[in-house]
């Protein structure tokens, strides 16, 4: 599996890795998607579903080689190395850009959305009564979550490890966008913005030999809800990976299909032209995060009037439907594996 990889294709996937990460953190948008338009998509679930009772036996027994090439080892590290530095690079960038620049960001992600629904559409042949009602059922999900009113934060352990399961969905599942399901939850800011500053402040401390956060309560609690966060996640990851492998084998049309209708569906969160509604105290003062930033409630919709502005917004738009494009190319050229 791994031997028809060239030193060029191990890269392409760590820069894949990269555009997952940071498709992953943005709100609205699924890494999975990228999965699906470069090509590796059923690999990446394969992969995934690969962590089972062997592969902890494996594991257990010490045969590290015969682990890492059952699980498709060189893949998932090269995929997921990607993930980690788009965490501290890439995302950090983008978060950047939607500060300055939010229209067009989200606007070169609505062309990569429609660019993905393009291409997923082209080769799907196999349209009938039950790929039409999946598809439909996918578009009404899709569409209903982006307009619901997000819950109030809970840091319950039990509910954090359920936010950790339902956070991965936007890596496994295309359309569903696990950081825009996390504010919905009431849950992103306390999961990738609290408790992660607590990790880097953590980190700092234990570098320059200041061991005193373990008598920070608040601290503990904080590195405590990331840990759970953590396990659910990893959990979340393999269960879906499995459901998902299976489906895939057993219903491949209609899968696709509600897939299809996820995505269409996700049009709606990344609607460029929104107006940011942030949450407000009882005294009418915005509420900040660990980080002094507002806290994101939802967004409201709107029509564009017609002007210069909209108009390199439309650009931009035209814009990711090429990115798709250019990364459906590459896929086709790289897709050596059939799954």
């Amino acid at each position: 599996m791994e031997s028809t990889r060239s030193l060029k294709d191990r890269v392409f996937l760590v820069i894949k890795g990269l555009a997952m990460g940071a498709a992953n953190k943005v709100p609205g948008v699924s890494g999975g998607v990228v999965a699906f338009v470069a090509g590796f998509y059923e690999e990446f679930i394969y992969s995934l579903q690969r962590v089972n009772k062997t592969a902890f036996k494996l594991l257990f027994n010490g045969r590290f080689k015969s682990f890492y090439r059952y699980i498709n080892g060189k893949f998932l590290f090269l995929l997921f190395l990607g993930m980690i530095i788009s965490y501290f690079s890439v995302s950090k960038i983008l978060d950047y850009l939607i500060d300055h620049y939010q229209l067009y960001v989200w606007s070169t992600f609505f062309g990569m959305i429609l660019g993905s629904i393009y291409y997923i559409n082209k080769d799907f042949k196999d349209w009938n009564t039950k790929t039409v009602i999946a598809l439909t059922i996918g578009v009404v999900i899709g569409l209903s979550i982006s307009f619901l009113d997000p819950a109030m934060e809970n840091d319950n352990l039990i509910f954090v490890f359920f936010c950790g399961i339902i956070s991965v969905s936007g890596m496994t599942l295309p359309g569903f966008s696990g950081s825009f399901i996390l504010i919905l939850l009431g849950n992103y800011v306390l999961l990738l913005v609290d408790s992660v500053n607590a990790l880097y402040d953590t980190i700092a401390d234990v570098f320059t030999g200041n061991f005193e956060f373990v008598k920070d309560q608040a601290r503990m609690r904080m590195l405590k809800v990331l840990s759970v966060f953590t396990l659910g996640s990893v959990t979340g990851l393999v269960t879906f990976s499995h459901v998902l492998n299976y489906i895939l084998k057993h219903y491949k049309n209609i899968t696709l299909a509600t897939i299809i209708g996820f995505i269409i569906g996700s049009l709606g969160v990344v609607w460029p032209w929104k107006e940011t509604k942030y949450k407000i105290a009882e005294d009418g003062s915005q509420i900040l995060d660990s980080t002094g930033a507002p806290v994101i409630e939802n967004y409201k919709r709107f029509l564009p009037e017609l002007n210069s502005e909209t108009y390199i917004a439309i650009a931009y738009i035209i814009f990711g439907v090429l990115i798709v494009l250019a990364l459906e190319w590459y896929g086709q050229r790289t897709k050596r594996v059939k799954i």
